[in-house]
């Protein structure tokens, strides 16, 4: 199973913990984010993963490599001349998953007790191009999904803007996505052609119009941000509490 985590953003939100170090090198209890996200994926039996870097990039590459890729096959996608977002990262690395099996995308701030294998097997069953985690919690940008937990299109609750995939059919529910996606290759043919830097989101809200998108909600599972300082000391109580569950 392969999975590509995505390192590569500015951290800012981190600031000024990230003013010379990566996101992804922000420790809690002592381990860095992204070794706690490899840990975790090992756990559900990925063995390939790909990482995207850009901000003090070398840093990354240096732990990874002084850990021996934690015994699994972890390639780099270096964006370091060009941040490429989420889904131009992702296309930069589409020949890692020439395999054509479904493979996960994650996010390297995020803590939770979603069960992946779930996550992925359920993904299989469904038949979707992709499988996007969502949970209900504040936030300013929502996925719109149906009552089949089909998406259906985005909506920024400050501004009032909305997008729909298609041609709405009864009540939507907004869902904040969680940073966990399982996503088939077929997605790739939906990306734009000649364009570096783009949403994943973007590509998503375009498929959804003739592909099945489904959310994968997980209400009761512990989920958090820890993409943010003042979260930071709540990540070590949830970390502490999940213990050797987590990895």
């Amino acid at each position: 199973m392969k999975a590509m985590i995505f390192a590569a953003g500015l951290g800012t939100r981190l600031r000024p913990l990230t003013d010379n170090k990566p996101k992804a090198m922000v420790e809690i209890n002592g381990m860095p984010l992204i070794e706690i996200i490899i840990r975790r994926l090992k756990k559900f039996g990925v063995t390939d993963i790909i990482v995207n870097v850009h901000h003090h990039a070398q840093l990354i590459i240096d732990f990874l490599k002084e850990k021996n890729n934690f015994d699994i096959n972890i390639v780099i996608s270096d964006e370091s001349e060009l941040l490429l977002e989420t889904g131009g990262g992702l296309s930069k690395a589409r020949d890692f998953f020439s395999d054509e099996k479904p493979f996960f995308v994650h996010n390297v701030d995020i803590l939770y007790d979603i069960d992946l294998k779930k996550m992925y097997d359920t993904h299989v069953k469904s038949g979707a191009v992709a499988t996007l985690s969502t949970r209900h919690r504040a936030t300013s940008r929502y996925l719109l999904f149906n009552k089949k937990n089909t998406l259906f299109g985005w909506m920024n609750i400050n501004t009032g803007k909305m997008i729909l995939c298609k041609k709405k059919k009864g009540k939507l529910s907004l869902r904040a996505f969680s940073g966990i996606h399982v996503i088939s290759p077929d997605l790739f043919d939906a990306m734009p052609e000649g364009k570096d830097r783009f949403s994943i989101i973007d590509v998503y809200l375009a498929a959804a119009a003739y592909q099945k998108i489904v959310g994968y909600p997980h209400e009761k599972d512990v989920w958090m941000d820890v993409g943010k300082v003042e979260n930071l000391e709540e990540g070590k109580r949830v970390l502490d509490e999940m213990g050797d569950d987590f990895f």
